[in-house]
């Protein structure tokens, strides 16, 4: 029997027309999307091209299709094995030849992979940057013809990247040893200094920039205040069977996390490098092929996950800045359907971050950057605007308000922040800049305690003056501050604040500034109670109950097949099925997702529940 691959090519795929039929037909989409098209078309006529999309907007069709259009093996650069696997167990769903060849395969199937290359047998091979820069599979590669080398996670080739990779830097040799074959270098993250980078390293004469919003998420951020009974607040907020994926910046944290979810009754694994590769891959399988696990993670997991029905991304911990916190939350609502990401951080966590910063061996320059780079992030966490503006705007890309965050749905109260800034930067000053947040607060509200008395600050012209906030609103305010460098903290010594050059040159000038007030109880603004059930767009309870049933179909193929749920249909798809109950398998190919492949598999069994409703 021909797979896909053979039967779409003795077809005559190769003619004009082939990247819309191998669209349909094996991928069963009706429509490119964007400039999906275009790109797919000046790849096929052997240009190369840099593309940025956001994740879950189609970047891997991009290359697979020209791949199966053109003459020869597709040759695929990706980061880990986890989504090598990933990706070629999907391709052979849909009955393309793909193989990955990586550190984890035994001799036999090494060898049984490396011979298929040689002899023409695969469309598509993945495999890692070290290994296809290495000298014997280069000698390989000399010997066989190649339709095309496609780089994925492309930012990490940039050192101004935030996930920099050195072995991806060989990847330039690639574009003189092999000068007539087509390169694309794709990624969903790349500021503007990294973009610049990819397409000089790779000499790539075109990039394609598709925007960076995924407007099905929905951006929150709260300010941590129990971070833990926040967290399961919004938890609550959830379906009992979603997955998700919560991200910790120790593995230490990631672990106690872990454990502790699991004590309040919810499937919760944790990941991190430190722990046996074997509890990994176990932890990591289940993620992809249960309904309803929840990731304990440190940044350690992530890139290779392909897993699309991700309902949430949250952090307990800050990133260390805007491209992390994109990617990241990018692993939310890979299929399009609502997701969201959540995220609570605090003083301490910025000063965290700016403390790693400066004790890195990174070179000055690199440390000014990453400064940079944390300070547009702080910027963000602290907007009393559309956030969704904001992170579009690192991005030079913009967007109307957006009605799907935090600050567009409640919007914060803000105050003029001119007064208070001055009465919190005089009153570090007073102080002679030795005290932490604490003890400053304490004396702009007059407390009359021991150690204020025993430094005699009850005499500055600072005690008492703050009495028109509370405490807490002078930790948001303070914390505000430290954000816009107006002063920083002493991690080095007992938390000292100190006025930075910043805070001067405002005590100075007397600038106005805007600061927002802190809501005052746990989760009040926080939008998380905004639903994301998976199949919001079904009106009708018989449609939702069939969208149900139909998952318990695919969780069963899924099981017996030993693969992830997803690889056997997207939930876009089951809702499809639920929403416009195909009556015929020539109708229930013209839904989304529903390749000849698939539906020759699974069609049927399908059809038959959506019949008997």
């Amino acid at each position: 029997m021909q797979t896909a691959t053979e039967n779409i090519r003795a077809n005559g795929a190769k003619q004009t027309g082939a990247p819309e039929e191998i669209l349909s037909s094996i991928f069963g989409y009706s429509d490119f999307r964007g400039e999906q098209k275009e790109i797919i078309e000046t790849v096929i006529s052997g240009d190369s091209c840099c593309v940025l999309m956001p994740t879950g907007s189609g970047k891997s069709l991009c290359y697979q299709i020209p791949a199966l259009c053109r003459s020869g093996t597709g040759i695929i650069v990706s980061p880990l094995i986890a989504l090598m696997q990933d990706q070629v167990m999907a391709l052979k769903e849909l009955g393309i030849n793909a193989a990955a060849i990586h550190s984890a395969l035994n001799y036999p199937e090494l060898q049984k992979a490396q011979e298929d290359l040689r002899t023409g047998k695969l469309d598509l091979v993945y495999i890692a940057p070290e290994r296809l820069v290495s000298n014997d599979f280069l000698g390989i590669l000399d010997h066989i013809e190649l339709a095309l080398f496609a780089i994925d996670e492309a930012h990490c080739i940039s050192q101004w990247g935030h996930d920099f990779r050195q072995e991806y830097r060989q990847l330039s040799m690639l574009r003189t040893r092999y000068p007539n074959v087509p390169c694309i270098a794709v990624t969903a993250t790349a500021d503007a200094p990294t973009r610049k980078d990819i397409v000089e390293k790779l000499e790539l004469p075109k990039i394609y920039k598709a925007g960076f919003d995924r407007p099905n998420i929905m951006y929150n951020v709260a300010v941590k205040d129990n971070p833990r009974q926040q967290l399961i607040s919004f938890l609550k907020t959830r379906q009992p069977d979603e997955s998700g994926i919560v991200y910790c910046l120790s593995r230490r944290k990631v672990e106690e996390t872990a454990s502790w979810l699991c004590k309040q009754g919810y499937k919760a694994l944790p990941y991190h490098a430190r722990l046996e590769k074997e509890v990994r891959s176990q932890n990591q399988e289940r993620f992809l092929k249960e309904e309803g696990i929840i990731m304990v993670a440190t940044i350690a997991f992530g890139m290779g996950i392909n897993k699309p029905d991700v309902r949430f991304v949250a952090h307990l911990d800050l990133p260390k800045n805007i491209e992390a916190y994109y990617q990241e939350t990018g692993r939310a609502g890979r299929d399009g359907i609502p997701a969201i990401a959540w995220m609570v951080y605090g003083l301490q966590d910025l000063v965290l971050q700016r403390q790693m910063i400066e004790s890195s061996e990174s070179a000055e320059e690199q440390k000014r950057l990453e400064r940079q780079k944390l300070n547009s992030f702080l910027g963000y966490c602290e907007t009393v605007t559309c956030r969704r503006q904001v992170l579009l705007h690192y991005f030079d890309d913009n967007c109307d308000p957006c009605s799907n965050c935090d600050t567009c749905l409640t919007p914060p109260q803000t105050i003029d922040g001119t007064i208070p800034a001055q009465k919190v930067l005089s009153c570090v000053y007073r102080t002679k800049q030795m005290f932490g947040t604490g003890y400053i607060i304490d004396v702009l509200l007059g407390k009359d305690s021991e150690r204020i008395q025993k430094f005699g600050h009850s005499s500055l012209s600072t005690y008492g003056i703050g009495q028109e906030h509370t405490a807490k609103e002078w930790q948001s305010l303070i914390r505000q501050l430290v954000a816009r460098n107006f002063l920083s903290v002493d991690s080095e010594g007992h938390g000292g604040l100190k006025i930075t050059k910043q805070g001067a040159q405002f005590l100075k000038e007397k600038e106005n500034i805007e600061l927002r007030l802190d809501p005052k109880t746990i989760g009040s603004s926080s939008g998380a109670s905004k639903k994301t059930d998976p199949a919001i767009s079904l009106s009708k309870d018989e449609d939702k109950a069939l969208f149900v049933e139909l998952k318990t179909l695919r969780l069963s193929i899924a099981k017996e097949k030993k693969v992830p749920p997803y690889v056997v249909f997207h939930d876009k798809t089951l809702i499809d099925m639920a929403g416009k109950r195909p009556a015929t398998l020539d109708e229930m190919s013209l839904l989304h997702g529903v390749g000849r492949s698939k539906l020759e598999k699974y069609g049927q069994a399908f059809l038959d529940i959506i019949l008997a409703g």
